[in-house]
């Protein structure tokens, strides 16, 4: 979760603070700025950033960096 926790920081350096929830594996973006988020990404319960890793090792990968930033400048 290190690279999630990392996210989260740099955003708030910037003055955006967002809120996950999770569904294991998915990793979902619940706010922005208390905004909530209404729009589905790779799901059909939420806006999907990550997946959890399945294996002890493997390393969280955002799924779409793209998609993430557009949503947050959306709901900024």
């Amino acid at each position: 979760m290190n690279r999630i926790d990392t996210f989260i920081k740099r955003l708030a350096k910037l003055g955006i603070t967002i809120e996950l929830f999770g569904n294991y594996p998915w990793i979902y973006l619940y706010s922005v700025n208390g905004i909530v988020i209404t729009e589905k990404f790779e799901s059909e319960h939420g806006f999907t950033i990550a997946y959890h890793p399945l294996r002890p090792g493997d390393i969280l990968e955002f799924i779409n960096i793209n998609e993430i930033f557009k949503i947050i400048r959306k709901y900024k």
